[in-house]
């Protein structure tokens, strides 16, 4: 198993792509600790993978929040001892240009979304270090090109990809690995939210799947698997990468 023993820490992962990645680092072995402001959610990924047989712990954490961060370290450390690896999946999407996102909207999604991957890898790298883990983030194609009415999204993706590359940077000699993933659409919540705003949401999701060169929208779990690949040792020589999955949706427009 390509994460035995090891303990991981899932922000986001009481839904979507961070529940996913959470139960796929448990089939590989990994101990979890599940991070959400959810609880219900959170608690509900703990169920499904301790009813596999494998350790794990739900912890209800606003990662935008110095103090519930630095409850997460603390319970992460009672429960397990190390950390080994933090993938910071947790974030909100607002559906709109600047012109008509209030202060209040901009303010908080760039405090979970860039704001909550700072505090949790500023909080967890001292047991990273230690453990000469790792910090996984997930960050959008968004991040390098952009689609209507999101755009306070895409600048926090963007953001996430440059603090990947700055964290491997400063951390790298200190043994620790910083990567980011960047989805295109995939099968989850909030790819659901921004059909839903459309005046036909049924479709709008189908031609979002034809966007891509696959003609289909991703599944969570084909981005946990990359997830997975970075944690582990598999990815021992990989840093400061952003690493694509979106089934060629930034590659360029499929034939019609």
């Amino acid at each position: 198993m390509k994460l035995q023993n090891r303990t991981v820490v899932v922000t986001g992962g009481g839904s979507g792509i961070g529940r996913a990645c959470a139960i796929k680092c448990a089939e590989e072995g990994a101990n979890i600790i599940i991070a959400d402001i959810n609880e219900e959610g959170a608690s509900e990924t703990e169920k499904l993978i301790q009813a596999a047989g494998r350790n794990a712990l739900a912890c209800k954490t606003d990662v935008s929040d110095p103090s519930s961060v630095a409850s997460l370290v603390e319970k992460t450390i009672q429960q397990y001892g190390k950390v080994h690896a933090l993938i910071n999946s947790a974030a909100i999407q607002v559906n709109k240009t600047v012109e008509d996102t209030s202060f209040e909207e901009w303010n908080r999604q760039m405090a979970i979304n860039v704001g909550g991957i700072f505090l949790c890898s500023k909080l967890f790298l001292p047991h990273l270090k230690a453990s000469r883990g790792n910090i996984v983030s997930l960050s959008s194609v968004n991040g390098f090109f952009v689609e209507p009415a999101c755009a306070g999204y895409c600048a926090t993706k963007a953001a996430i990809i440059g603090l990947t590359k700055a964290m491997a940077i400063d951390h790298g000699h200190e043994g620790v690995r910083v990567n980011c993933i960047c989805p295109g659409y995939i099968d989850t919540g909030l790819a659901e939210g921004y059909f839903q705003i459309q005046a036909d949401p049924a479709k709008a999701r189908a031609e979002a799947g034809k966007l891509h060169a696959l003609w289909r929208i991703g599944k969570a779990e084909e981005v946990a698997q990359v997830a997975v690949f970075l944690a582990s040792d598999d990815a021992s020589f990989v840093t400061g990468s952003a690493y694509v999955v979106d089934g060629g949706f930034g590659s360029g427009m499929p034939p019609k």
